[in-house]
């Protein structure tokens, strides 16, 4: 989440129309066309996160291939998805 948000941050102080913001466990990044926020759910062991693309996807760990995976069983990992859609935008390399 922190190398996420200072990538974000990065962006969002050259670029007007962005902005980041971090705070006890949620990232929000706003852009133009929307607002993408993550948020740790520690009691699930999940991550939660809400696009203005692909709407809310809740993700758990999977221990045999150390990444974030869609737990509606979609096959959707987190960092894809942040790659995908962010990399699109801001040019986002997790």
């Amino acid at each position: 989440m922190d190398a996420l948000f200072d990538a974000l941050d990065a962006h969002a102080e050259q670029n007007p129309g962005y902005d980041v913001e971090h705070s006890s466990g949620v990232l929000s990044f706003i852009t133009p066309t929307g607002t993408y926020v993550i948020n740790k759910q520690p009691p699930n062991r999940q991550i939660w996160l809400s696009s203005p693309v692909s709407g809310p996807i809740q993700f758990g760990w999977d221990k045999d291939t150390n990444e974030w995976i869609d737990i509606r069983g979609s096959g959707t990992t987190l960092k894809g998805l942040i790659e995908g859609e962010l990399g699109a935008k801001v040019d986002v390399n997790v």
